[in-house]
């Protein structure tokens, strides 16, 4: 049995969507970001930094999705949802950990431009610079995204891989920061295929993503 800590509308549902597409024997217990209940005592034994996702495994934590992605994976080969490749399957790796370092934290600039300053009172001015910047470095991304996916049915190419439930968490993301990602076709088609899939959509359904809405 796998534990997952989530909460809906962040980069757990990566992990959600790759248990779920290997069948595997799982249970959620929510972590309600809003209310803080990821500072209090009891998640903070499950993960110091107070962060989503979490995955529980015979009484070991791992968190990150750039291990935990990969963790599933492993566990079941025969959902083949890794390249088979050593050099692709580095690719994979590769770019999990472009959108874990790279991404993700520019978003997370858009929504709080006021971070890098520790709490401290940076100005108006400052502060709206900042979430320009994080915009428009996060909307490139996007466009990279898009860009890869042209003439390919998922991000590693005809294999469906542990990478695409994460990727498809920015597409999201890029929509709940007003960005028009209708405007790019690749990424949007690729939105859709996932959908499409029956585990994708079960968990979305779950977790009453907005993406559902867009589909």
């Amino acid at each position: 049995m796998y534990s997952l800590y989530f909460c809906p509308g962040t980069c757990s549902m990566a992990a959600h969507i790759l248990l779920e597409e290997c069948g595997a024997d799982y249970e959620t217990v929510a972590v309600a970001l809003g209310k803080g209940e990821q500072r209090g005592e009891a998640f903070r034994k499950i993960n110091p930094h107070g962060k989503v996702p979490a995955l529980i495994v015979d009484d070991k934590i791992i968190t990150q999705n750039v291990a935990i992605l990969p963790y599933i994976t492993s566990q079941f080969p025969d959902a083949k949802m890794a390249p088979g490749n050593a050099a692709d399957y580095a690719h994979c790796l590769e770019t999990t950990a472009w959108l874990t370092s790279a991404v993700h934290p520019t978003f997370s600039l858009v929504l709080h431009p006021e971070r890098p300053a520790g709490g401290a009172d940076i100005g108006d001015v400052a502060e709206k610079a900042i979430e320009e910047t994080a915009r428009a470095t996060y909307w490139a991304a996007m466009e990279q995204i898009d860009s890869r996916l042209a003439n390919r049915e998922w991000m590693m190419g005809d294999q469906y891989t542990f990478l695409d439930p994460y990727t498809l968490v920015f597409y999201g993301w890029g929509k709940r920061i007003n960005m028009p990602m209708e405007d790019l076709k690749n990424f949007s088609a690729f939105k859709d295929r996932m959908i499409a899939r029956p585990a994708v959509r079960t968990v979305l359904e779950k977790e009453e993503s907005p993406l559902l809405k867009a589909a």
